[in-house]
């Protein structure tokens, strides 16, 4: 229900889900020396070319409509029950599916075609959002229903997104993907800014179920547009058995053992804690704090900072990771995003809590670029999809215990209190990453060639 990037997709934005965006910016800065084998140049065929571009248009009307509900689901469910510990569970809510359902989806996607996985994901998207507006117009909604609709619609998406890996370079061809991925970030950083401003504005003009009818209907179109494309190949069959056990603790094992990619993981979980607190409590941050009504419209604008903040930084992370140490980087980006976010929790004014969103997304932003890059330069070819899937989970655990522990704390305590209670977790991981010894780590280019080295 919220903007997702993740799969050549928006998160939310708080993350945007922001950890896609480093993937997708990792892939875009390696250069793969052209396949000009015929089977690669059937790849790239005018039928190929056409199935990306209807691939791109389907994710960026799905965006959009994300972004609708990405305003309207939390404003309805404080407009219903004036509880900032609901707003907070309503983000939890939409977390805990990737938790509970990643390392299986991920291992079990691959057995199936993926263009039905597609196919079905976005339709029952569909059908799931829709059921609120109906709701609206023959009884009522209530905070119940808003929960279970965000539950299932998130478990959708994460099936989604494990099929989704595939489907780029089985469009383009290796050798296109860095282009293809470029594509992909920019619509979906576009979307991220101004979808938030038009979701914010929709709500308010139709009422946020009318935004939420919105968001089904792009979920249609964007089956609609899915079922246009013709994947040139489908995925091998998985044996499913002790397999996928094995498999998933192969993933593990080497997180536990990795010196570098077990420190960025574990301050990663205090990162994402503090993240869970700022998404959680956006709109009960602009009602209390900012005298905003539930159904203003510029409580949009809260969502559109944090994207603009993860679209500066993005400009700027690949130079940053070639000056500077990767461990400095997190410990840097930890302080930023700390000192901001106690600013955050004391300001009264729009446009200072819109600039302090913006630095500490920034921050937030270059931190998981940053741990995304590391894990993606050590990994052996291999392990990448189980590394990279299973660290996002451990270190995105953090994510709805914030956001529930933020409602909690808020609705005893008061905004500030919650707000301040994140950025404690962000100090925590700052202890963490000098007990760790991550300031110590070195350059990127380092850590790639170490990693190159041991392969060999």
């Amino acid at each position: 229900m919220c903007l997702r990037l993740d799969s050549q997709r928006p998160s939310r934005i708080s993350l945007f889900r922001v950890t896609s965006v480093a993937r997708h910016r990792s892939t875009v800065r390696t250069r793969l020396r052209p396949d000009r084998s015929e089977h690669a140049a059937a790849r790239c065929a005018p039928e190929s070319v056409t199935g990306f571009r209807r691939f791109v248009l389907a994710r960026a009307v799905a965006w959009i409509g994300n972004a609708m509900s990405t305003v309207a689901v939390p404003m309805l469910v404080y407009q219903l029950s004036g509880s900032p510990l609901l707003s907070g569970v309503a983000f939890a809510v939409e977390s805990l599916p990737y938790l509970m359902f990643g390392l299986i989806a991920g291992a079990l996607a691959d057995g199936y075609d993926r263009r039905v996985v597609l196919l079905a994901t976005q339709l029952g998207s569909a059908l799931a959002l829709a059921s609120i507006p109906v709701a609206h117009l023959i009884a009522s909604v209530t905070v119940a229903h808003l929960m279970i609709v965000a539950f299932a619609v998130s478990t959708l998406f994460v099936f989604f997104d494990a099929a989704s890996f595939g489907v780029v370079p089985a469009l383009v061809g290796r050798h296109r993907i860095a282009d293809a991925t470029g594509t992909l970030v920019s619509v979906g950083t576009v979307i991220g800014i101004v979808g938030p401003l038009l979701g914010g504005i929709t709500a308010t003009t139709l009422g946020p179920p009318g935004a939420i009818a919105i968001d089904a209907l792009c979920f249609l179109v964007a089956t609609v547009v899915t079922s246009t494309i013709a994947l040139p190949v489908r995925a091998a069959p998985f044996s499913v058995g002790s397999g996928l056990g094995t498999s998933i603790g192969e993933g593990l094992a080497f997180i536990r053992h990795h010196r570098v990619v077990r420190a960025l993981t574990a301050v990663g979980v205090g990162v994402s804690v503090a993240n869970g607190v700022v998404v959680g409590l956006m709109v009960v941050v602009g009602v209390r704090q900012l005298g905003l009504a539930a159904e203003d419209a510029r409580i949009g604008s809260l969502y559109a900072a944090t994207a603009l903040g993860a679209f500066l930084i993005s400009l700027v992370s690949a130079r940053i990771q070639r000056m500077v140490g990767t461990g400095m980087i997190t410990c840097l980006g930890v302080v930023v995003a700390f000192l901001s976010m106690l600013a955050w929790s004391i300001t009264g004014v729009l446009a200072v809590s819109l600039l302090l969103l913006i630095v500490y997304q920034a921050a937030n932003t270059m931190i998981v670029v940053n741990g995304i890059v590391v894990r993606q330069s050590v990994t052996p070819d291999h392990l990448q999809a189980r590394v990279n899937t299973t660290a996002r989970m451990i270190a995105m655990g953090g994510t709805p215990f914030g956001a529930a522990a933020g409602g909690a704390v808020a609705g005893t305590f008061g905004v500030t209190a919650a707000v301040v209670l994140g950025a404690g977790a962000l100090a925590l991981a700052g202890t963490a990453a000098l007990w760790l010894g991550v300031p110590r780590l070195p350059l990127l280019a380092v850590l790639a060639e170490s990693a190159e080295r041991e392969s060999q």
